[in-house]
């Protein structure tokens, strides 16, 4: 239960991103920005702690910023296999790419605070 609400907020943290970014742009109406949620939240799950553990090195030395650098790869390459999966989703730049993902992660940090894990 808690996999699908993360990804419908997601999906709404897209939506949300969509329309505040230039450059983000969602032809492909609901379906692409339930795609692109999907996409990202597999892309975090298995390509990000990859990503983290090559680029330690460059977190440390950033003091953790390089983590919005990752966050901006992971957001534009889950926008390009979107677009490739004919979703129609299409981010026009790194720059849209690192705005959008840092309106994603804005929205999601909201949602922890509003509600907070289930305890066992």
């Amino acid at each position: 239960m808690r996999l699908l609400l993360r990804w419908l907020v997601t999906t709404v943290a897209v939506a949300v991103a969509t329309g505040l970014v230039p450059g983000l742009r969602a032809p492909g109406g609901a379906t692409a920005v339930l795609v692109v949620a999907a996409v990202l939240g597999l892309l975090n799950a298995l390509v990000r702690p990859l990503l983290v553990a090559l680029s330690c090195g460059l977190i440390v030395v950033t003091l953790g910023l390089f983590y919005l650098v990752l966050n901006a790869l992971l957001f534009w390459l889950a926008g390009w296999i979107a677009q490739r999966f004919g979703a129609g989703f299409v981010v026009d730049n790194l720059w849209a790419a690192f705005l959008g993902s840092i309106v994603v992660s804005l929205v999601a940090t909201v949602f922890d605070w509003l509600v907070p894990e289930p305890r066992d």
